[in-house]
C-alpha cells in the first residue's frame, strides 16, 4: 500500500450528518409526487450546498448519473471547502428515489468518506453480484457457494435454523434464481423494489429481522455499503455483472477481472471509513422525515469505522433559526 493522507481525528460522520439530514428533508418534499427527477434534484442541491461548508478536500469517486441519468453529483466532481483531510467521497443523495416518489418505505439520503485513493471505482459496469452480511457471519460466506450453503453457514454462526432466516433481495427479474433457492432452502425471503445500501446494512444492525442480503444491485450501491459495513464488522462480496457484450468489451479494455471475487477491503481500503445515512421515509434502518409546523424531525445514522462507534440521532430543526443562518436549507423550508 502507497502512503497517503490520513482523515483528521474528529469525527467527519457527525459533519455530514448535517449533509444527509438537508437532503432527506429537501427529498422528502417530494415524497407521494411521483416525480423521482424533482426527488433527485433536490437532494443534490440541499447536499451540495452543505458539503461546501465541510472542512475537507473531496473527490466523488462514487457518485451520481452513470447507471440512470439522475442529476449529477457527479465522478469526479471535487466537493468540500478544499481544507484537509484529502479524502474519497461516496455519495447517493437518495437511495430510493422511485421509493420516495411513489411515496414507498426504505429510502435514504447516504454519504460516505475514506481516505483518498481508497474507494474501489467500478466506471461504466454499474452492477454487481451480491452476498452481504452482519458481523456475527463475517468469513462464512462466499458468494461461488450455493445459496443452500451460504444459508447453513449464516445459520449456524448465528445459531438459528435456516428456516429461522430472513434474507433481504432487490425485487427484479434478474434476481429469481436467487428468490427461487432461498425458497427451496426453507428461508423467509423480504423482497425491496430499490434501496440495496439499507439492505446490505440492515444485515449488520441488530433487531433489523435481516440476516443476509443476495442479488444483483448496483455497483455504487455496493461501495457505499461497503463503507458502512466496515464501521459495524460485517461482510461483503461482490462481482461485476456485465449487462451485454460491450460492458465486456469495456472490462476487458479497462483491465477488470469479470470472474474476481471482489471483498470488502476491495471496495474500500482504509481503516478510517465515515459514514451518514438519513431516512427519507420509514423503513427498517431509520425513519422517514416528519414535517411539523415551521421545522422537521429526522432520523440519522453515523459511523466511523476507526472506532467503531455508531450513532442514532434524531434532530428537530427549526426552520425559522436556520433561514437565519443560511441559504442551504432554502429549498426545504420553502417546499
Amino acid at each position: 500500500m502507497t502512503p497517503r493522507e490520513e482523515p483528521a481525528d474528529r469525527n467527519l460522520a457527525l459533519d455530514l450528518a448535517r449533509v444527509t439530514e438537508a437532503a432527506a428533508m429537501a427529498a422528502a418534499r417530494f415524497q407521494g409526487r411521483g416525480d423521482k427527477e424533482s426527488v433527485d434534484q433536490a437532494a443534490v442541491d440541499a447536499m451540495r450546498a452543505i458539503l461546501d461548508t465541510i472542512d475537507m478536500d473531496g473527490l466523488v469517486v462514487i457518485g451520481e448519473g452513470e447507471k440512470d441519468d439522475a442529476p449529477m453529483l457527479a465522478n469526479g466532481e471535487r466537493v468540500g471547502n478544499g481544507s484537509p483531510p484529502a479524502v474519497d467521497v461516496a455519495v447517493d443523495p437518495v437511495d430510493g428515489t422511485r421509493l420516495t416518489a411513489e411515496g414507498m418505505p426504505g429510502a435514504l439520503a447516504v454519504l460516505a468518506l475514506s481516505g483518498r485513493g481508497t474507494m474501489y471505482a467500478p466506471g461504466r459496469l454499474v452492477y454487481m453480484d451480491k452476498i452481504a452480511v452482519g458481523e456475527q457471519a463475517a468469513g462464512v460466506i462466499d458468494l461461488d457457494a450455493p445459496v443452500d450453503h451460504n444459508l447453513d453457514r449464516v445459520a449456524r454462526a448465528l445459531g438459528k435454523d435456516i428456516d429461522d432466516l430472513t434474507a433481504i433481495i432487490l425485487d427484479r427479474p434478474r434476481n429469481q434464481p436467487y428468490i427461487d433457492a432461498v425458497r427451496k432452502a426453507g428461508a423467509r425471503i423480504r423482497l425491496i423494489r430499490d434501496g440495496d445500501i439499507s439492505g446490505a446494512i440492515a444485515t449488520a444492525v441488530p433487531d433489523s429481522g435481516i440476516d443476509i442480503l443476495f442479488g444483483i444491485g448496483g455497483s455504487p450501491e455496493a461501495v457505499t455499503a461497503a463503507c458502512a459495513l466496515l464501521c459495524l464488522g460485517g461482510e461483503i462480496q461482490c462481482r461485476l455483472w456485465p449487462r451485454d457484450d460491450s460492458e465486456r468489451d469495456y472490462a476487458n479494455e479497462a483491465g477488470l477481472d469479470l470472474d474476481q471475487i471482489i471483498g470488502i477491503h476491495d471496495l474500500v481500503d482504509s481503516e478510517d471509513v465515515f459514514f451518514a445515512a438519513t431516512g427519507v421515509t420509514t423503513g427498517e434502518l431509520l425513519d422517514g422525515v416528519r414535517f411539523i409546523p415551521n421545522g422537521a424531525e429526522t432520523h440519522t445514522v453515523v459511523m466511523r469505522s476507526k472506532t467503531g462507534t455508531v450513532r442514532f440521532i434524531r434532530a428537530h430543526h427549526r426552520f425559522d433559526r436556520l433561514s437565519k443562518i443560511t441559504s442551504a436549507y432554502d429549498g426545504v423550508i420553502q417546499g
